[in-house]
């Protein structure tokens, strides 16, 4: 269990340095929002590139900061059992959360998505404007890496919470592991 565990803390430590890294494009995404707004309204000036940076940004925030979020329990959550449970009954839930839904969402995503993402790099798909980004298969890649990193993160939320529910921890905040709170929040969780 201590290699297990050792695992799922090398995968939290990851997601939490992957998250806080594309976090910064949150903030980089507001500036360049601003650029255009200014180089539009002020000067007459247009750029595609610059808008469609926007989009790029937007989605790698969503996209690969997944995993940190579920790391930090902050994924949407439905409280009915949840929200009054204990740690133990809430590790079932994690625990069961991420067999029976996680994993086959990310393992469906993955293979619905193969035909569109492999056909993206057949061509190299690019802006359909000229002067757009040129790399739009890369962008399209992106839902692989978002699969891949909540399929990695399941496995830590499923290996602490096997740990809590065996009573080998007494928490299953893993997040605290890296730096984080996380759990404290309203309506967070898988």
């Amino acid at each position: 269990m201590d290699r297990l565990l050792a695992i799922a803390g090398i995968i939290d430590l990851m997601n939490e340095k992957i998250g806080r890294t594309v976090s910064w494009l949150a903030l980089f995404m507001i500036l360049v929002q601003f650029i255009v707004v200014v180089m539009r309204y002020i000067f007459g000036l247009g750029s595609i590139m610059i808008q469609e940076s926007i989009v790029y940004m937007h989605a790698l925030i969503f996209l690969i900061a997944a995993g940190y979020t579920l790391l930090h329990d902050g994924h949407v959550r439905v409280d009915i059992f949840y929200g009054a449970a204990t740690i133990k009954r809430k590790a079932l839930i994690n625990f069961i959360g991420v067999l029976v839904f996680l994993w086959p969402v990310c393992l469906l995503i993955i293979i619905v998505s193969a035909k569109f993402i492999t056909a993206a790099w057949a061509v190299r798909e690019g802006s359909p404007e000229g002067s757009g980004i040129q790399a739009v298969y890369l962008l399209k890649t992106t839902i692989w890496i978002f699969a891949g990193l909540l399929i990695l993160q399941g496995y830590s939320l499923l290996v602490n919470s096997w740990a809590v529910m065996r009573g080998i921890k007494a928490d299953y905040d893993h997040a605290s592991a890296v730096g984080g709170g996380g759990g404290e929040t309203e309506g967070g969780g898988l």
